[in-house]
């Protein structure tokens, strides 16, 4: 077993204690007293309040120069080859090498876990969920597979061009995913990713409607990769702390450190879950509205950052020919789907804000280093607002 193999095995272990080393040494937004909007989250503010969907990680931290992963999401704990869900997918900016998009967005559905990885690893991560998805009891005779796929560009902290990602690390990712708490950070698809110059990496959170809109739940989760000018429930935090897009063209000082190199260009991938009974229609309309909540911290689409939202519901599941000609559903109204759309934008925005709280400074290839978000510097910020 390889090194890497070791370190997300303990990352495993611990997260099903309850809490990893990075857990408990770095906040999440609500732990700091910052509520983003109006609605409240779920159990573990997290894309797995979404009952029955799981996320799973692989961590590959290697030498100084591998710095990557993958990351599961799952939308069931069937068969989900056999039991499509409904999907819906958005390419705000389609900079990006994003697999699988064009079938859902025709047929409307999901037909395997959603992998996140390094952009290099897209062909691999494909190769592998086909595999992975023929393999299932009961998919004996299937001979067409849709895999789903996102990338960000690791290839500052990471050396990306070793192509490090191999199948059995889709395969361990899948296989790992679990329902509760999900790990933040530095783990997965986000190890070597940045954001707003920072280091970045993967973070979720979620809402849950009131019994009076639904009450239903709607989860998000994020790869962080992207720069802009970083925003923080309101407050201007990128410029109050000097980093920010072409900051070197309209203040009269500079901040030379490697940092505004690291920021040029980027990504980001969002994941959206739902128990909200949405036809693909309605869900692609929930995966624009994903996009306002990354517009929420700062982020505006730079020509080179890729991103792309994908949007699940878990209702309504399509069983793989077993429902006959025709197929009766339920569906939620057009007039009823805004409190939907309002929890998707809340949950997308403090996902990002996870993402880069938890995340801890990480060195990594040709020495590059990210730092990790200055906590200290944000609770002064909150203080005096709140004074």
């Amino acid at each position: 077993m390889s090194r890497a193999i070791i370190l997300t095995a303990a990352a495993f272990s611990l997260l099903a204690a309850g809490a990893t080393e990075q857990d408990t040494a770095r906040p999440r937004l609500r732990d700091l007293g910052v509520t983003v909007g109006i609605f409240q989250p779920g159990a573990n503010n997290a894309i797995t309040d979404v009952a029955g969907v799981r996320v799973g990680h692989t961590t590959l931290v290697e030498g100084d120069s591998v710095r990557t992963g993958v990351t599961a999401v799952v939308p069931h704990g069937g068969n989900v080859f056999k039991e499509k869900v409904p999907a819906g997918v958005f390419p705000a900016n389609a900079y990006g090498k994003a697999a699988g998009f064009l079938q859902v967005k025709e047929l409307g559905n999901i037909e395997t876990p959603i992998i996140l990885t390094n952009t290099l690893s897209v062909g691999t991560a494909v190769q592998a969920v086909v595999k992975w998805t023929l393999d299932q009891a009961g998919n004996e005779n299937v001979h067409s597979v849709n895999a789903v796929v996102g990338e960000t560009n690791d290839g500052y902290l990471n050396d990306i061009r070793r192509c490090t990602i191999t199948n059995e690390h889709v395969f361990r990712a899948i296989d790992n995913a679990r329902s509760g708490p999900v790990e933040e950070g530095n783990v997965g698809a986000g190890t070597g990713t940045f954001a707003f110059a920072w280091k970045g990496g993967i973070g979720t959170a979620s809402r849950v409607l009131p019994t009076s809109l639904g009450g239903y739940t709607v989860g998000a989760l994020v790869q962080s990769n992207f720069g802009g000018i970083l925003m923080i429930d309101g407050m201007h935090v990128g410029e109050a702390l000097g980093q920010y897009y072409y900051r070197e063209h309209v203040s009269p000082t500079r901040n030379p450190d490697e940092k505004g190199k690291a920021q040029e260009g980027g990504s980001c991938m969002i994941v959206l879950a739902t128990d909200a009974p949405l036809s693909p229609r309605n869900l692609e309309r929930m995966a624009k509205r994903a996009v306002l909540g990354l517009a929420r911290t700062g982020s505006f689409m730079p020509n080179g950052s890729g991103d792309f939202v994908i949007a699940f519901s878990t209702r309504n599941k399509i069983l793989d020919g077993r429902q006959g000609r025709t197929a009766r559903v339920e569906q939620l109204r057009n007039e009823s789907v805004s409190p939907v759309f309002l929890a998707t934008v809340e949950a997308v925005e403090e996902a990002v804000i996870n993402s880069i709280l938890k995340a801890t400074t990480l060195t990594g290839y040709k020495g590059h280093t990210l730092e990790g978000f200055p906590v200290a510097k944000l609770r002064r910020m909150i203080d005096k607002r709140g004074k």
